[in-house]
């Protein structure tokens, strides 16, 4: 099976990490996409999460790594893209079902409240955690996805 490309964004609060696991992610052999930011000067996290997150929306086969100091506002912008499904990851558990139960496309992590080695880790349970396609997670992802765009 094909690896997927890694669409990657931060803000500056996410920017070593960011920098961190794209070097681990090209030794296991994935292609990287880096939408930015390239330093730790203060940004807005909107503007690379969302560029982010289009990204990935446009590529069926992309995953998205977005960080920030939380993760918490980069899984609020990205949940805001059609047809993403970021889950804010902080645990095995959280990186595991969010892709066996709901097919998430985009993980998020906060720099400040993660350390790069479990953060990496939480990466690779991600990847390596195929959806399940049990009839209740596919009824329940078609209810997510028909809720694009209503306010």
């Amino acid at each position: 099976m094909t690896k997927p490309t890694i669409v990657v964004a931060s803000d500056h609060a996410g920017f070593k990490l960011k920098e961190y696991l794209k070097k681990r992610l090209v030794g296991l052999g994935y292609k990287i996409k880096d939408v930015g930011t390239d330093s730790e000067m203060s940004v807005d996290y909107p503007d690379y999460i969302s560029k982010g997150a289009r990204a990935v929306a446009k590529d069926k086969n992309a995953r998205g790594i977005f960080i920030c100091g939380s993760g918490v506002g980069a899984s609020m912008v990205a949940n805001k893209i059609k047809n993403i499904r970021a889950a804010l990851v902080y645990s095995k558990d959280s990186a595991r079902l969010s892709r066996l139960h709901n097919d998430a496309n985009v993980m998020t992590l906060g720099e400040r409240l993660t350390r790069p080695s479990k953060a990496f880790k939480l990466v690779r349970i991600w990847l390596g955690t195929d959806f399940s396609n049990g009839e209740r997670h596919i009824r329940r992802i078609e209810k997510i996805s028909k809720l694009d765009g209503r306010s």
